[in-house]
């Protein structure tokens, strides 16, 4: 079944679709980052995308992250509840696909999306729908699938300056949109980033990594590395039983992993 958003799981442990943050007061059809409370709490959009640094200096900034342990900003959206228009552009994700993809059959891996239009360097893609589940759900699914069955269930792991972790799993498998599809690479030309707009359960919001030509594959790191910056890093190496339920990886960059990338906590026991 096709979703533009993510809608509830069966488990109904969470509503993405509860509106919980506050909306901002602003009357201008365009909201500041100074001024708008929205936009106090992280990072704000320039254009239709994320402004990014270039190649050099995010790797500089990432150098100095790790050095002084410093976070990200998170994104925040206006939301149902502000007092802006529809117009504003702190409104991005939450208005959905707006570029032209194409599902198609790869050579190896199945199915993949393909952009139709050249997307810029920041751009918003799309999101990566389904339905949103808790962890208990999430694990019993994983753990009920065969090696022979496609895994589309994602878990992303937020780590807060204060040592929460907020955690959103998110299963396409029966209910899901476009980004279902999207293929995993060691080298990719989109990044995720969770994007909040009406409560904290945030929108899985895939972004340009790069400038994008008509006609080139879309993909991103199942790992969710910070920007997806090729490194000599690799993720830990599994013990030799969990190399057997991995699956290959055939994205075919020079520093591809050999395997897909491995979340071993959803097959542990409680």
């Amino acid at each position: 079944q096709y979703s533009p958003d993510c809608v509830p799981g069966a488990d109904g442990e969470l509503d993405p679709t509860e509106i919980t943050l506050p909306g901002c007061p602003c009357r201008s059809r365009s909201c500041s980052a100074p001024q708008c409370p929205c936009l106090r709490r992280g990072q704000s959009y320039s254009g239709l995308g994320l402004l990014l640094p270039e190649p050099e200096q995010q790797q500089q900034q990432q150098q100095q992250q790790e050095q002084q342990q410093r976070f990200s900003r998170p994104v925040f959206e206006c939301n149902s509840l502000c007092r802006c228009g529809a117009g504003c552009p702190s409104r991005l994700v939450q208005r959905g696909l707006r570029r032209g993809l194409q599902v198609f059959r790869t050579p190896r891996k199945g199915w993949g999306v393909r952009a139709l239009e050249p997307i810029p360097r920041g751009g918003f893609v799309c999101e990566y729908a389904g339905e949103v589940l808790g962890f208990a759900e999430a694990r019993r699914r994983t753990q009920a699938q065969t090696a022979q069955d496609t895994n589309y269930i994602i878990a992303v792991r937020e780590h807060l300056h204060d040592g929460r972790v907020l955690e959103t799993f998110v299963d396409p498998t029966r209910v899901g949109n476009v980004g279902r599809f999207l293929n995993h690479s060691c080298e990719p030309n989109l990044f995720m980033v969770p994007v909040r707009v009406d409560s904290m359960v945030p929108k899985l919001a895939l972004f340009a990594a790069t400038d994008i030509s008509a006609g080139e594959e879309l993909c991103y790191d199942y790992s969710g590395r910070s920007h997806n910056l090729p490194g000599p890093s690799r993720e830990h190496k599994p013990v030799e039983e969990e190399n057997g339920l991995r699956k290959p990886c055939y994205c075919g960059s020079r520093s591809c992993a050999s395997f897909l990338p491995w979340d071993s906590s959803l097959f542990s026991t409680p």
